[in-house]
């Protein structure tokens, strides 16, 4: 086994697109090689979250896991306290609740707005933990109201909250009162960047940085050759730039009415429409992509500027399980121990 030049934390990220016991399947195989998060993504037009993680809970033992992430638009934060809590009791100190303001692409597809979203974050984040901390909750909130909420089992463990944040204000938000920050970035300048708001969440709360996860949500594609990463990620990384702030496409030069239009042609489902804008500085900017080797120095970029998890996130490769096979075999030993030798 190579030196091990960091240690560090590894989650991985699922789409509930397949059919459950595959993405069961999957869930088990990242067990067994070591990933210490599972993660899985809450759209509506997949499979649901909840249902997936109770299966996977069912046939893993110690990998935690959680929503990754859901958001308060599509779900009132009473039914995600309610919806952790009971996983928790089925698998009691391994969930964490994911939460964010939602991928703006797909809430359109329902007509939702992300109004207020930095009130609504904070508000739902008030809601889930003092709900699942066994209390009875009064709150006059600006966005939620809540008379006596509680509920009629016990909690018996803590369910840590990370917020995936991505602009500014949401990451020093995330900072100040989550217990993990997601922060959806492939690239080390982002996460640069956005460790200085991070930093400033800290201060905020009077917290230190050990306090806090802080976490790389990447786009991640890798297989034996950069083509084959890439043919996975172009539609990965539309919807990543359909979704994000202004802020960040001027940081990757990427302009506003390019990302614009990839969202529009996503609402209607025009695909080649909508992937064929993708092109190399795109996926530079939103993901991790192409061999082992490629793959292993951008995540040193990342660790280097602060993070201590790499979530590996939609779509992993062009085969996930040879993909996942591949990040334990030659990109694992670079920064941790591998728990699992089994290979599925």
């Amino acid at each position: 086994m190579k030196e091990v030049l960091f240690v560090v934390e590894f989650g991985i990220e699922f789409v509930p697109r397949d059919l459950y016991w595959k993405t069961t399947f999957y869930a088990i195989q990242a067990e067994k090689i070591g990933f210490d998060y599972l993660w899985i993504t809450d759209h509506f037009n997949n499979r649901n979250v909840y249902v997936s993680l109770a299966i996977a809970s069912a046939y893993t033992e110690r990998i935690k896991f959680g929503p990754g992430v859901t958001n308060p638009y599509l779900v009132h934060p009473g039914v995600t306290a309610q919806a952790v809590a009971t996983l928790n009791e089925i698998a009691p100190g391994r969930v964490v609740c994911g939460l964010g303001a939602g991928d703006k692409t797909t809430l359109q597809m329902l007509n939702l707005e992300q109004r207020k979203p930095l009130r609504t974050v904070r508000e739902s984040v008030k809601i889930i933990r003092e709900i699942t901390s066994g209390k009875t909750l009064e709150m006059q909130g600006k966005i939620f109201n809540v008379a006596g909420a509680k509920l009629n089992f016990k909690i018996t463990s803590p369910i840590p909250i990370f917020i995936g944040a991505q602009g500014p204000k949401m990451l020093e938000l995330a900072a100040e009162i989550g217990d993990g920050v997601l922060i959806n970035a492939s690239h080390s300048k982002d996460v640069e960047n956005a460790m200085t708001f991070i930093g400033r969440g800290i201060k905020k709360a009077g917290k230190e940085l050990n306090d806090l996860n802080i976490s790389a949500y990447t786009s991640f594609s890798v297989a034996s050759s950069y083509d084959k990463a890439l043919k996975a990620v172009v539609p990965v990384v539309a919807y990543i730039v359909a979704g994000s702030p202004e802020i960040v496409l001027e940081r990757h030069q990427i302009r506003v009415e390019v990302a614009n239009k990839i969202r529009e042609a996503i609402v209607h489902r025009r695909w080649k429409e909508a992937f064929s804008p993708v092109n190399a500085e795109m996926v530079e900017a939103f993901s991790i992509c192409g061999t082992p080797e490629t793959c292993v120095d951008k995540i040193h970029r990342l660790l280097k500027v602060g993070v201590n998890q790499i979530v590996a996130g939609s779509p992993i490769g062009p085969n996930m399980r040879k993909s996942i096979n591949m990040i334990a075999a030659e990109v694992f030993p670079h920064f941790k121990e591998i728990i699992g030798e089994e290979r599925i």
